[in-house]
């Protein structure tokens, strides 16, 4: 039952994987952490990034056999995606579980397929970073939670009419795996654990099964805290986001209300747990939290709780499965079941636009490779280099050959050595001073539009190449621009401005 749409969305992962070989900031910091030693590794969390250490590591093991043995076939690109398809591909599988678990196997199918088909779930399938893994892990802990309710529940006062066989008690310590394993990888996993709650209870177990998950929640936190203490010392990384964005927003809301809609449909669940007591939890509850957390500290972005979309999948399966059921089965006219299918396929038609968008080097907000090559296109040999602001130095990180030959002017300590992301900078004055000694200089900044740094280095950068230096030329990529910058007469006639 599984094979379907797992294999659907292991196609749609593996379609379009290289994105013209585009990759974007956060997929360039997976792949550096990923490269370093597990020692420098080590000492690069205590600084830095600190909720990603865990996946950094497992990248780091998957490198070192996937470089001996594939790198050279397919390239560093799909070797950073690979684990998030196969991690999507075994989400999509608890996802047609869950729903066969829940409610009936046509149910369970088209929950997968439905899964598999939601853009922001391809997106991620595509990325070199932690969220798909996330969500598979949330997925799967999800339906052992399902698997033991079922078996600690007292049996039924009447046949059901579709009986689901009791599995073997003692779940639990793979459940509190699972969730500590989502946890690690990454904090926001543990909002899902009020979801597991809120099924628990509107499905009336006994007691004894809500102290056993409230057990194993308490194991879960309490592992979780050292990480969740120590990483508060550096939260200053996501002092970028100061409020949601509104496509993310836009997003949740259309599968929100999309997901309200299907559980108004005429359902019958099949074991305790309820398909509506865990969907309709599953698909608001968790951004709902983290946007109510955000109102304390910023700290909101959909692929933080991207299992949110599990909710939405198991309720639309549900309905599918009622909606789209054999010609004449309860009173329906096969008319009626045509016109209904053909809805479907209507919308699966106008996802597809998007869902090549995605495979594209545009559906990120930058294309580091893009911004190497534009470099490499307008430096000459002995040309100075600075990146602006500095946390833009990762766009060098995985094609550092396309920077060779020009000097970074700003750089103190490298990111290697610094165990730094990004590295560390000299001081404005020593900065100026550098600036100054160089007849030309290279650039690779934000876009129009972006906040300006206000720190003592980002000052003097902006202050001197305004003072003493002139645009030669400028190149827009995504996400990023390339100006060249030359003294008075090192531009040309032809091209300064």
């Amino acid at each position: 039952m599984t094979l379907l749409p797992s294999g659907v969305m292991l196609l749609l992962g593996a379609w379009g994987i290289r994105r013209q070989d585009a990759i974007w900031r956060d997929e360039a910091v997976t792949y550096d952490m990923a490269h370093r030693s597990l020692p420098d590794l080590w000492h690069t969390l205590l600084h830095a990034d600190v909720v990603h250490g865990l996946y950094y590591a497992l990248m780091h093991v998957w490198f070192r056999v996937y470089d001996a043995t594939l790198d050279g076939t397919f390239g560093a690109v799909v070797g950073l995606r690979l684990p998030s398809v196969a991690a999507m591909t075994a989400a999509t599988a608890g996802v047609a579980l869950l729903g066969h678990r829940l409610v009936g196997r046509r149910a369970g199918l088209l929950a997968g397929f439905t899964f598999a088909c939601i853009p922001v779930v391809q997106q991620y399938a595509q990325e070199g970073r932690s969220y798909a893994t996330v969500c598979a892990l949330v997925v799967w802990a999800t339906y052992l939670l399902v698997l033991t309710a079922a078996a600690a529940a007292p049996p039924p006062s009447r046949p059901h009419p579709q009986p689901v066989p009791h599995p073997r008690p003692g779940l639990w310590p793979g459940y509190t795996a699972l969730m500590l394993a989502a946890c690690l990888l990454h904090e926001f996993a543990c909002l899902v654990l009020p979801v597991h709650a809120a099924a628990l209870i509107l499905a009336r177990l006994p007691r004894r099964v809500l102290r056993a998950w409230a057990l194993s929640a308490a194991t879960v936190l309490a592992a979780l805290s050292p990480l969740a203490v120590f990483s508060t010392r550096q939260s200053a990384q996501i002092s970028w986001l100061m409020w949601p964005d509104p496509l993310q927003l836009l997003t949740f809301a259309v599968l929100a209300v999309l997901g309200l809609a299907c559980a108004r449909v005429r359902i019958r669940s099949r074991g305790p747990i309820g398909l509506r007591a865990l969907g309709i939890p599953l698909l608001l509850l968790p951004t709902v939290l983290l946007l109510l957390l955000s109102h304390v500290e910023p700290a909101y972005v959909d692929r933080y709780v991207l299992y949110y979309v599990v909710g939405f999948a198991l309720l639309a399966g549900a309905a599918l499965a009622r909606l789209l059921r054999p010609a004449g089965e309860l009173g329906q006219t096969r008319a009626r079941r045509l016109r209904r299918t053909a809805a479907v396929a209507l919308v699966l038609a106008a996802l597809l636009p998007v869902d090549v968008h995605l495979r594209s080097p545009d559906s990120r907000v930058d294309d580091v490779t893009a911004v190497a090559q534009a470099v490499r296109a307008v430096a000459e040999p002995g040309d100075g280099l600075l990146f602006m602001p500095a946390r833009r130095r990762i766009w060098r990180a995985t094609r550092p050959h396309d920077f060779r030959g020009l000097t970074d002017l700003a750089l103190a300590e490298s990111p290697l050595a610094s165990h730094t992301l990004y590295g560390t900078e000299r001081s404005g004055d020593a900065i100026r001073a550098r600036m100054l000694a160089s007849r030309r200089i290279v650039v690779a900044g934000d876009p129009d539009g972006q906040p300006a740094d206000d720190n003592d280095q980002e000052i003097a950068k902006r202050a001197t190449l305004r003072d003493a230096f002139r645009v030669c030329s400028t190149t827009e990529v995504r996400g990023a621009r390339i100006t060249v910058y030359g003294r008075a007469g090192a531009c040309g006639a032809a091209n300064a401005r």
